[in-house]
């Protein structure tokens, strides 16, 4: 599979742009006229940069307003088009994008267009040039592939064929079956692009809001199913238009493009195997059994009040690791590790961030299976050093730096605590806790959509709808993201005094920002927390007034709820309550969580009372309460 992508997707000078796309795995580029033209370099110099990047220029783009013009439009166009073809015989590209017309003057017609079309053929051949037509979603004749591919048909020209682009059809909920009626060998190019369900001018959205194939709500796999269908076998491309992309990081949006390909062919494959798709083998995403532990980095001398912290919230000290200083602590199902190691990559994440959450732990069917679909899906292996009769078990970066470890039911992985661990205390109760109920994982708005895709191309996960959470100081995005048993809350900060904000500048990018346990009885719970000492969030009580109107609650209800700090949620699947311990200076915290039926949220209705709520509690001295 030849994957690429235009340099208008990725943010940077052009040499930048380069090294970033050459450095995520693409084969080539689709040149943006823009970005050449703004360049200090020559068509020749730049043919020579791309290929000392081992790259192609498997496109040059855009040329516009060509087909179905009167004079004196159409010989200007012809003109334009005659240098368009000396300049690509520089660059050293042999393919040119001409977008359907949107010229006022342009007079339709598909027979007129076809005859355009099959002059420019003659002309491009002479220059051993061949001229892809696409039709734009806001075109003002063509604005459909199939009327583009008729004129196409009729100019029956072996340099003229039809480019595709998944946002053009899927924007205008055409079909996408109807490109299977197509011979695969008159596609010349195929450019996809993801995009959010928004309902707004089409030109508008296409400009701003594209995305990466699995970031918006397109069905790109049904798209590129009927492309493979009809036996296409060329590039596939990434035509990104979006503002945030144009602000990011280069490497790590060109990243993104590169895992989005790989992620939407496999789908294409295992959706229809009969297919043909030039993709390595790797195995199929599964979904996550359970979170099987969390692990702390942090120094011997912040270790006591992290311990202190999980001694209140009913956590005890269950063992250490044979060789590392590792102690586990344990309540119920949940374990949480705290590591002082003064070297390696746990070393590494408390310089960098302070005490954080430097690994989590997952338990799912195959650890290996899902390890190689990792690496498969481009992320960053890890290894690290293990003594004899120690395990070794596969692990692999997250988006944020920290790690994910992989762990199975097989005989070796399973024996994690008997192996590396010498456990010295029975599994205490504690306060009730059950296991993890999810991780919430904070990070600049910008990066959401990446961490998003990391999780649904690596594993079989699902994404909520997208929510905006206020803070007193600015919005902030959330989306939670599930795959069986592990459900994650990413939460994006844009505003720098947003409590997200601050967590993220103070902790130099951090990635876990809150873990909420479960419980079984989060009354029950709350009282034994109280007795343990748990720095409990306390709540104002306008919310309790407002939520029993809201949700009509049982007054008696409702004065338990506000006596132990307890908010409440619903929804048609059940009910939700949850609990917060003060954030510590840090901006880190503890949430309590109790599910009732199947409820499927995260109680985002109380997360402007939470935070309003951590705000008070983090007040400088002298403030005055509000």
């Amino acid at each position: 599979m030849k994957t690429s992508i235009a340099t208008v997707s990725i943010s940077g000078i052009f040499a930048e742009k380069l090294a970033a796309i050459a450095s995520a795995g693409f084969d080539g580029i689709e040149i943006f006229e823009q970005d050449f033209t703004a360049s200090d370099f020559t068509p020749v110099e730049v043919g020579r940069m791309v290929r000392d990047h081992g790259l192609e220029i498997t496109l040059f783009q855009p040329f516009r307003d060509f087909e179905g013009l009167p004079e004196p439009h159409r010989t200007r166009a012809f003109a334009r088009a005659a240098r368009k073809f000396d300049l690509m015989n520089q660059l050293g590209t042999d393919l040119v994008l001409v977008c359907s017309s949107a010229h006022p003057a342009a007079m339709g017609g598909i027979d007129r267009m076809a005859a355009d079309f099959a002059e420019l053929g003659d002309l491009a051949k002479s220059h051993g040039i061949r001229v892809g037509f696409e039709a734009l979603a806001w075109g003002r004749h063509v604005n459909d592939h199939r009327d583009a591919w008729e004129v196409v048909r009729r100019a029956d020209h072996p340099n003229v064929g039809l480019i595709l682009d998944s946002f053009h059809t899927l924007g205008r909920k055409i079909d996408p079956d109807t490109i299977r009626r197509i011979p695969g060998d008159r596609i010349f190019f195929v450019q996809l692009a993801d995009a959010p369900a928004i309902d707004m001018d089409l030109l508008y959205w296409s400009r701003h809001f594209r995305n990466m194939p699995g970031e918006g709500d397109l069905d790109v796999t049904s798209f590129m199913r009927a492309v493979m269908a009809t036996g296409y076998s060329g590039p596939l491309s990434l035509e990104i238009f979006n503002d945030q992309f144009r602000a990011g990081l280069p490497r790590l949006v060109a990243c993104d493009g590169h895992r989005s390909l790989i992620a939407v062919m496999d789908q294409v494959r295992r959706a229809e195997p009969t297919l043909s798709v030039d993709l390595p083998t790797f195995p199929a995403a599964a979904a996550v059994q359970r979170v099987e532990f969390i692990e702390f980095a942090t120094s011997p001398e912040e270790a006591p009040a992290l311990e202190s912290l999980l001694a209140a919230t009913g956590f005890a000290r269950a063992g250490a690791h044979v060789s590392k200083p590792v102690t586990l602590w344990r309540q119920g199902g949940a374990n949480v590790l705290v590591n002082t190691e003064g070297k390696g990559f746990t070393h590494s994440s408390f310089v960098a961030h302070g005490t954080t959450v430097s690994e989590v732990a997952l338990m799912v069917a195959d650890a290996q299976a899902t390890h190689a679909r990792a690496l498969a899906l481009l992320a960053q292996d890890h290894t690290q050093a293990a003594l004899p009769g120690e395990l070794k078990i596969p692990a692999f970066r997250g988006v944020g730096g920290s790690i994910l470890r992989l762990l199975d039911a097989t005989e070796t992985l399973s024996r994690i605590w008997s192996v590396d661990f010498c456990s010295d205390a029975a599994p205490t109760e504690g306060a009730g806790l059950t296991g993890i109920d999810h991780i919430g994982q904070t990070m600049a708005y910008d990066e959401m959509l990446s961490w998003a895709l990391f999780y649904t191309a690596i594993f079989d996960a699902k994404k909520a709808p997208m929510v905006d959470v206020a803070d007193p100081d600015g919005l902030v995005r959330s989306q939670a993201v599930q795959s069986g048993g592990l459900r994650i809350t990413l939460n994006g900060a844009e505003a720098r005094r947003t409590l997200a904000g601050r967590f993220v500048e103070e902790t130099f990018g951090a990635s876990v920002q809150h873990i909420a346990f479960a419980t079984a009885d989060i009354f029950l719970t709350a009282a034994k927390l109280a007795e343990g000492g748990f720095p409990v969030l306390r709540i104002g009580a306008n919310y309790y007034d407002d939520v029993e109107a809201r949700f009509g609650l049982d007054p008696a209800l409702v004065a338990r709820m506000r006596a132990s700090n307890v908010l409440y949620d619903e929804d048609a699947g059940g009910q939700f309550f949850q609990l917060y311990s003060e954030p510590r200076p840090d901006g880190f915290f503890f949430e309590i969580v109790q599910r009732q039926g199947n409820y499927l949220g995260y109680g985002a209705a109380n997360a402007a009372f939470r935070i309003a709520a951590q705000k008070r509690s983090t007040r400088p001295s002298g403030m005055p309460r509000l």
